[in-house]
């Protein structure tokens, strides 16, 4: 789950870690409040939506005096961002953060991540702040330092030297970034973090270290530990079928292309997608039905994928194992007889009541293709969806 960048820095100053004043503007009329609760008129504006790349996208504004916050507010409520973080549909902003300018002396990165593969957390640190560090590790490799955090726990101040040594920082400032990196690896490991990033970590003229952005993403299966966290949750910043989706636990994300894809376990999904890469295909989506969905869940993720106006047909691939193939067949009848089938459907299923399943398909009167294999229904699903149903 992903939450905002003011709701981030809000736990980030439970933490210990130095962020900006800021006040959260929804609508025109709450400007003069939050420019008297700031104390200056002077302000950055940035919309608060789900993805990076906002200032690219016209999302930032810099305003000296309230003629120009007043001007910059106007064109940031309701600004549509568009990248490849967003999708192609994008995200509305419907919320504005203002803080005071700061004054910046120098940059950097700063973050804690999940890595895989060491089975660890993992803090990046770079002089490069304000940059994507994925361009920072292609072009300047040598600026980014790694250092595994510690499991249960969290730095000890002789541990962190490499990253003082790395970033520069000296005297006070390095005793002032020392307590701000140990409070981020207690932050990233309490609050279940997949990712806390600060991009920039700023040091001010005035000699002050300050997370000025700050991004986080939290473990979905670690939510019923942050109830704090859950209260951010903002549904306008998912799709109308990732709302439903999310509301009926499923696990979805729409994507581009043209085949719908129902599959359960995570892994199976994401080889479904590559396989269908393979032959030439685009899948629309990204659908984990889950091990142990009964016959309603399968009919919502069935409408979900159906809802999309772009699916021109539609591969269900499905091992039968906790949930097995009858159920699935059951699901997807009933969700067929609510909504209609206009496209081609594309079944391959393998595994408990395989048999039981397939039978309750065919007699249906769906129009359905069974494949023998994955190879074969990726095939017969991509050859469907270049004939466009």
């Amino acid at each position: 789950m992903n939450i905002h960048e003011y709701q981030t820095k809000i736990l980030l100053k439970k933490f210990g870690i130095p962020v900006p004043d800021q006040v959260v503007i929804s609508k025109i009329e709450e400007l003069d409040q939050a420019l008297d609760t700031l104390g200056t008129e002077d302000v950055v504006l940035k919309v608060q939506v789900h993805a990076g790349g906002r200032g690219k996208a016209g999302g930032v504004k810099l305003a000296h005096g309230k003629k120009e916050a007043l001007e910059a507010l106007k064109s940031l409520i309701g600004l549509k961002i568009v990248n490849r973080q967003t999708g192609p549909e994008g995200i509305v902003a419907k919320q504005i953060l203002a803080s005071p300018i700061s004054s910046i002396e120098k940059e950097f990165y700063l973050a804690a991540i999940m890595d895989r593969k060491e089975a660890s957390g993992m803090l990046i640190a770079s002089t490069e702040g304000g940059m994507e560090i994925e361009e920072v590790a292609k072009t300047a490799p040598e600026k980014i330092i790694k250092l595994k955090i510690p499991k249960g726990r969290t730095f000890k101040r002789y541990e962190l030297y490499p990253l003082v040594k790395q970033l520069g920082w000296t005297k006070k400032i390095a005793s002032q970034g020392i307590g701000l990196v140990q409070n981020l690896a207690k932050a990233f490991q309490a609050l279940d973090a997949s990712l806390l990033e600060i991009n920039p970590l700023v040091l001010t003229k005035e000699g002050q270290l300050v997370a000025l952005d700050a991004k986080l993403s939290v473990d979905d299966n670690a939510l019923f530990r942050q109830p704090e966290i859950q209260k951010f949750y903002d549904p306008s910043q998912l799709s109308e079928r990732e709302q439903e989706a999310k509301e009926a636990d499923l696990a979805y994300v729409g994507l581009d292309g043209n085949i719908g894809c129902m599959v359960n376990g995570a892994g199976l999904a994401m080889a479904t997608m590559d396989i269908i890469d393979a032959y030439g295909g685009k899948p629309a989506n990204f659908l984990d039905v889950g091990g142990s969905a009964d016959k309603e869940k399968i009919a919502k993720g069935f409408k979900i994928i159906l809802s999309d106006s772009h699916v021109k047909t539609i591969l269900v691939n499905i091992f039968g194992g906790i949930m097995n193939c009858e159920t699935l067949a059951e699901g997807i009848i009933a969700a067929s007889k609510e909504l209609g089938v206009n496209v081609p459907l594309v079944v391959r299923m393998e595994g408990n009541h395989k048999t039981e399943g397939m039978g309750k398909l065919k007699a249906s009167g769906l129009k359905l293709t069974v494949a023998d294999n994955l190879a074969d229904a990726a095939k017969k699903a991509v050859e469907y969806g270049h004939m466009g149903g």
